[in-house]
């Protein structure tokens, strides 16, 4: 058994000074690391940041389709034959009322998507009037992930209310034109970088199981502490039909533990948040992923179904976590009324 002091971990990890390339590797690959004491240690740095709370968020698809861009994982690409419902970005008043939905539903934050390379001009100036909205109506933090920004438009949405603009790397700069040749990964790190300097919060994160390695895992969570992002979105790959890019079977409910582990040591103070595809490779150790992770989506990720919100806080809460209720209105956040969990189907594109 590999001999890992975990004590001194935890500490350097706190401290923010944790980067050991070498150690990263081992945690994520051998066998001789078990996982109960690694789950612990994340856990010591969790708490010591986030506490016992989970943060709950919504993503509402404003804009399915149409996506010139080929990323060979994606079901919203025009090079790809999926059996996705493709819609042009919704009204004003449907994406008001999904916002409230999703504040009662519990949400802290509310995330918009919009497919497509880059917004236009015009259309940053709807976003930014739908912004305003729901600002002045409802105590919900507003996340946009609309495709390559440039400095200015990244200065408008800030001035409109927006709280974070999202924009994954999702994997390595030496695997990126493997997974997409109609823009780079600079481009994307420049788009973090213009949301910086307008002083939106930054999210960006990273798809597990694209055939990627330990290492291109670990220079990816290298990479958000050098862009000091605050919120890194972990999504496991799913394979949905018609997308070029294979399913990896090799990805396994402790493997993807043993990820997040890693993306806590490495960005201790970050929101890191357990996304797509945590039923399908977590399955019944979902839970275990609140311990290096305090944060999660529920309902659905853009094209493929999630557990319900009822079937999400009745995990939470049977873990002994509690739900972050800091933007409700009152103050006060009462879950809704439990049910037995709802068979999976993951590949299920959604129809709304």
């Amino acid at each position: 058994m590999t001999s890992i002091n975990f004590t001194k971990l935890t500490a350097d990890s706190i401290d923010k000074t944790f980067k050991d390339i070498e150690l990263c590797k081992t945690l994520l690959t051998s066998n001789s690391v078990t996982l109960l004491p690694l789950l612990n240690a994340a856990y010591s740095v969790r708490h010591h940041y986030w506490k016992n709370k989970v943060k709950i968020h919504v993503l509402n698809n404003v804009q399915n389709g149409y996506c010139p861009e080929d990323c060979n994982y994606c079901s919203q690409s025009k090079h790809h034959d999926t059996e996705i419902e493709s819609y042009p970005m919704k009204s004003h008043d449907e994406i008001l009322a999904e916002a409230k939905s999703a504040h009662e539903s519990g949400a802290f934050r509310y995330c918009m998507v919009l497919s497509g390379r880059g917004p236009t001009q015009r259309r940053v100036d709807t976003v930014c009037d739908t912004i305003k909205d729901i600002k002045s109506k409802f105590p919900l933090e507003v996340c946009l992930s609309a495709g390559l920004v440039s400095d200015d438009m990244a200065q408008q949405l800030k001035s409109a209310g927006l709280d974070r603009l999202n924009h994954n790397l999702n994997t390595s700069k030496s695997r990126y034109p493997n997974i997409c040749t109609t823009h780079t990964y600079d481009d994307r790190v420049n788009t973090l970088e213009s949301a910086k300097k307008a002083g939106l919060e930054t999210c960006s994160g990273l798809i597990v199981g694209m055939g990627e390695t330990a290492d291109d895992i670990i220079e990816l969570g290298l990479e958000f502490k050098q862009l000091e992002v605050p919120s890194i979105p972990v999504n496991f790959f799913l394979p949905i039909e018609g997308t070029p890019l294979p399913a990896n079977l090799l990805i396994t409910p402790e493997y993807c533990l043993r990820v997040l582990c890693v993306l806590r040591f490495l960005n201790p103070d970050a929101e890191i948040r357990i996304a797509a595809g945590r039923e399908y490779h977590l399955r019944s150790m979902q839970s275990m992923g609140l311990y290096p992770a305090n944060s999660l989506f529920m309902e659905g990720y853009l094209n493929a179904t999630g557990d319900s919100t009822s079937d999400t806080i009745q995990m939470i809460q049977d873990a002994g976590f509690e739900v972050d209720s800091s933007l409700s209105i009152d103050g006060h956040f009462e879950a809704p009324t439990l049910k037995s969990r709802s068979e999976l189907k993951p590949f299920e594109t959604v129809t709304q």
